[in-house]
């Protein structure tokens, strides 16, 4: 089987390796030359938790010469349109185009594609780009193992293909088949918007984030918005990595003390992660904040819900973008304090 990883950065680059390790044939295509060069001459260097290098090859986009049979997107969503324009002269009509990004793209995907070759997909571990041929795994090994990957068809129907698409995965963690993957990639944005949003707009780690409790308080209402936006789209979010995101709903009566113990048990893991949004600002580059916490909001207007918190994430690295800054935790925080204390 002919496989392309379409967007070798953070994660991209350590799957990649590993099914390379696993004995696939599988090209890394990246657009930064630099970061190409290095893959192919020496190899693919994953620290963190996991410490080897592994011989890759590497390709940029501009010299795609072969057709894939199966191709995984990792590229930023904001890069989708030129991504699918370039691999889709490289796709036959039986190609699967597996979504391994973050928020919900599979519906743009295959508007461009053919819902006929798009397979929905969610990472369950975090990583960060280090330099040109260097990726720092910042998850737990024994995590990755368990709940790597949730891949299935849009429409929930469990097919043949799952299977192949799944023993690949499994290279790099176990890879879980769903019925449900819409419900799946909306527990997937909640997971991104929650500790993502909150690292990239207050310019820290997701251990940071546990560690104060304004910053947690304003994470529990981020997830409440998104739970309730999805409710109000009929859609019922699903297990990820065991547990029930569904209880993080602030129901009536509940306290966000009462969710606190969750939060620490799921996350506490991934305490090294730092949002990749966080590094495209690091970067000045644009980073997907309308495609996580800007697509609960816009879904909440679709359907009359307020996500006053997910708002407020967006305004942030909005301004961090903007003003090319990377954001002040302590000026940050006191935004949300000061905001909550509004709502309230």
């Amino acid at each position: 089987m002919s496989i392309a990883i379409m967007g070798a950065g953070s994660l991209g680059t350590i799957i990649g390796a590993l099914m390379t390790e696993g004995g696939e044939n599988v090209d890394l295509i990246d657009i930064n030359e630099d970061h190409v060069t290095k893959l192919n001459q020496t190899g693919a260097k994953l620290t963190g938790f996991i410490n080897k290098t592994i011989p890759v090859n590497a390709i940029t986009p501009y010299k795609l010469d072969r057709t894939y049979d199966l191709v995984f997107l990792l590229t930023k969503q904001v890069y989708n349109y030129e991504s699918l324009n370039q691999v889709i002269p490289h796709l036959h009509e039986n190609s699967i185009v597996c979504t391994l990004q973050n928020g919900v793209p599979e519906e743009y995907v295959s508007s461009m594609i053919g819902a006929k070759r798009t397979v929905g997909g969610v990472v369950g571990f975090g990583a960060t780009w280090i330099g040109p041929g260097e990726s720092e795994l910042t998850t737990e090994w024994e995590t990755v193992k368990k709940y790597a990957f949730d891949i299935g068809e849009i429409d929930g129907k469990i097919t043949s293909r799952l299977s192949k698409v799944k023993a690949v995965l499994d290279h790099v963690g176990y890879c879980e088949i769903s019925s449900n993957i819409l419900g799946i990639k909306w527990s997937k944005v909640l997971m991104n918007a929650t500790f993502s949003g909150m690292s990239a707009a207050l310019g820290c780690t997701f251990g940071e984030v546990l560690d104060n409790k304004t910053a947690m308080t304003s994470l529990a209402y981020i997830a409440d918005e998104a739970i309730k936006v999805a409710h109000a789209q009929g859609i019922q979010l699903a297990k990820m990595q065991g547990k029930d995101m569904e209880f993080l709903e602030l129901k009536d009566g509940q306290t966000v003390s009462e969710k606190m113990d969750f939060y620490h048990e799921v996350w506490s893991p991934h305490r090294k992660l730092k949002a990749s949004m966080l590094q495209d600002l690091e970067k000045q580059k644009e980073s997907e904040i309308d495609y996580i916490n800007g697509f609960v909001s816009k879904k909440g207007k679709e359907v009359g819900v307020k996500t006053p918190y997910n708002d407020l994430v967006v305004q942030l690295v909005k301004e961090a973008e903007t003003t090319k800054k990377v954001p002040n935790f302590t000026t940050n925080l006191a935004r949300f304090e000061s905001f909550g204390a509004v709502l309230k």
